[in-house]
């Protein structure tokens, strides 16, 4: 057996949840256990592409991992999240920031090409071979490096204080959270990511993809 698998996470969802019922229904469909692995997870608020590989497929992972990205993501300005999401504790700064739209398009261009991230906390990197949002949960002190990383495009999709929506194309192993972040420190009024889907990996556009139906 060999299958790439496209799948449309739901919010409220773990990428490895969505792998577990993968392998569930190809296993009880093959009749004996199959292997199934992810290609890069997506936060559980999140929503969009997956690319699970399933048997032999598996050893593709390689191709098909550290690829470019484009997301959508909705922004709360004037608003800060422990987490960088809806999950963390959210602290209020400003009800409706007094922000134009030609400040946030210039902002945005400032966050274009080459830059550097600092990963969040609440992240699946590992430090010290343990996952980062593990130790954070148990209230160990985490430091994350920091990584470079490429903003290939980022554009306004919509923007009505105190949101906005955003299209971004991005490389591998950079956190919109974390952008989001950056982009309301830069505005000088916080902001934290409300909503976030996944659309494309590489070639690969969701809207043209026969996609695997999960179960509830």
């Amino acid at each position: 057996m060999e299958e790439i698998i496209f799948v449309d996470k739901p919010s409220g969802m773990s990428s490895f949840g969505a792998v577990a019922r993968v392998r569930r229904i190809l296993s009880q469909r093959e009749g004996h256990k199959i292997k199934v692995g992810h290609t890069g997870t997506l936060d559980p608020f999140a929503t969009g592409l997956l690319i699970l590989l399933a048997g032999k497929a598996t050893k593709k992972a390689p191709e098909l991992t550290k690829l470019d990205k484009v997301y959508e993501a909705t922004i709360r300005l004037g608003a800060t999240s422990t987490t960088g999401d809806p999950e963390g504790e959210i602290t209020i700064v400003d009800e409706k920031p007094s922000i134009s739209g030609e400040q946030v398009k210039e902002t945005l261009q400032k966050f274009t090409g080459e830059i550097e991230q600092t990963p969040p906390v609440f992240s699946a990197i590992k430090i010290n071979g343990q996952r980062a949002y593990k130790l954070a949960r148990a209230g160990r002190a985490v430091e994350m490096p920091k990584r470079k990383v490429t903003i290939y495009e980022i554009g306004i999709i919509d923007y009505k204080s105190p949101f906005l929506k955003i299209r971004a194309h991005v490389s591998s192993g950079t956190y919109i959270r974390t952008l989001a972040g950056d982009i309301g420190q830069e505005l000088g009024c916080g902001a934290y990511t409300t909503k976030l889907r996944r659309t494309k990996i590489a070639q690969y556009d969701i809207a043209e993809l026969p996609l695997f139906k999960l179960p509830e």
